[in-house]
């Protein structure tokens, strides 16, 4: 049994905790922010304020994986989450319509997931935290710093503990940050004289527009959530206790996008997209919700075969965050989460043994959903951009082309495509398989979505 002080009290943060207690460590986690979750989390949207988490109240989705990980390493969340009003989504019950074959298929359930707002979530989620043993949230706590001793690796800083912000020094076996995309680490790093990470940063320069809605019932998909509209994409979420949300999203440079804050040029522009004008047929629940400024950044601990710190292990966010245009982050996170948990098993013991196997199953198990997210945010941004100065976007991957005309007639391709958005498996693995590799190829490219020309936007943004 070791003792183990998680910073950060999020989703990701609170999940690995109660992980680690389920193995038997005495766990603390530290959160900032002093607010407790609400007794009833289905009020958490209208009464939960957490200022440490930038985009608390953007949109979120939980798919699949996420699921599949709660009910192997935290039975019971899944039952809590469905109680809280959250609500079950199965894309393989609404098929395209360009889909003949409407046989369902073994597995079928698997790419079912439970999904609902991010308060509404994380309230559940603290909730189950509050009540697990070997486990203390001690919320309004700030870390201030790391407190190192003995070096296990020479040279290389150790990590004993936190300095919190009063100056008190709180120790551990191990520190997990779950601090999320603002975490202080790198430069809490520097102060005890440890060597930089590597760092790969990059600003895509997205910005997001998103409002929520209610209604007595919610809206049937006619189309992907995430659906291309030209020089900006539209991404449509169902959430708990009949609520939803539309997202439009664009590169920051796109000065007259930033008439989206209006709720009437939102709405104007959401009407005239034809497969998603039926999502605001509801009550709206919010104004216009605007994000911008996220980057997308991954940090890996290990340089030159050798680590930079031991002691130390960076979790979800912390450790690589993208733009959130994929809603993967809380289900990469929750992958990192049981990753943590299995690599703290085999090799706590051993600080230099922990900090290799931890990078190296990070970089085997999760980076590749990073990379992949990274590579379609560049695409996308590119396309994007190019539109809007009026340029014809380069022609798009081959194979991608003939992926997406197939996803929409093939249903085996359809729902390999799913599993591959779901984080059930990357898409080296589901591509790789010679059926679906062969129907794919015999695909032939169809035509690029329509989207909204760039002029009749313009126009729809002015009024």
């Amino acid at each position: 049994m070791a003792s183990v002080v998680v910073c950060g009290g999020s989703v990701i943060g609170l999940s690995a905790a109660m992980m680690l207690a389920r193995a038997g460590h005495e766990v603390t986690v530290l959160e900032a922010d002093p607010d407790g979750a609400p007794e009833a989390p289905a009020t958490a949207w209208g009464s939960w304020r957490r200022t440490g988490v930038p985009q608390f109240q953007q949109a979120h989705t939980l798919f699949a994986r996420f699921r599949e990980v709660c009910d192997a390493e935290l039975p019971g969340l899944t039952d809590r989450l469905l109680a809280a009003g959250c609500v079950w989504v199965d894309q393989t019950a609404s098929l395209p319509p360009s889909i003949a074959d409407r046989t369902p298929r073994p597995g079928d359930d698997r790419l079912r997931y439970v999904t609902g707002r991010r308060p509404v979530v994380e309230s559940v989620v603290a909730g189950a935290a509050e009540e697990q043993t070997g486990l203390s949230v001690r919320r309004g706590v700030a870390a201030g710093g790391l407190v190192t001793g003995r070096s296990a690796i020479p040279g290389v800083p150790h990590v004993t503990g936190v300095r919190l912000a009063t100056g008190e020094e709180l120790p551990a076996d191990l520190v997990v940050d779950a601090m999320g995309r603002r975490t202080p680490t790198g430069r809490w790093l520097a102060e005890v004289g440890g060597r930089p990470p590597i760092v790969e940063s990059a600003d895509r320069g997205f910005m997001y527009f998103t409002r929520y809605f209610t209604g007595p019932a919610r809206p049937r998909p006619q189309g992907a959530p995430l659906t291309p509209m030209g020089s900006f994409s539209v991404l449509t979420l169902e959430g708990d206790n009949d609520t939803w949300s539309v997202t439009l999203y664009a590169p920051t440079r796109d000065a007259p996008l930033k008439a989206l804050r209006s709720p009437d040029v939102f709405d104007r522009v959401v009407r005239a997209c034809p497969r998603q004008a039926h999502w605001l047929d509801g009550r709206s629940m919010s104004d216009v919700l605007p994000m911008a400024g996220v980057v997308d950044r991954y940090r890996r601990f290990v340089v030159d075969d050798e680590p930079v710190v031991t002691g130390l292990m960076a979790l979800g966010d912390a450790w690589a965050c993208t733009n959130p245009s994929a809603g993967r982050g809380l289900t990469v996170g929750i992958m990192h989460a049981q990753l943590l948990a299995s690599t703290v098993a085999i090799a706590l013991d051993d600080p230099g043994t922990l900090a290799r196997a931890w990078d190296e199953a990070t970089e085997r198990t999760v980076a590749p959903l990073h990379r992949s997210q990274v590579a379609m945010d560049r695409v996308r941004h590119a396309e994007m951009e190019a539109l809007r100065r009026g340029l014809e976007p380069a022609p798009p991957d081959a194979f991608e082309a003939r992926l997406l005309a197939a996803a929409m007639v093939d249903a085996d391709v359809f729902r390999a495509l799913l599993e591959t958005a779901y984080c059930l498996a990357t898409p080296s693995e589901v591509f790789g398989r010679p059926a679906i590799r062969a129907r794919i190829q015999a695909q032939e490219p169809g035509p690029p979505p329509p989207g909204i020309p760039r002029e009749r936007l313009l126009h729809l943004l002015a009024g």
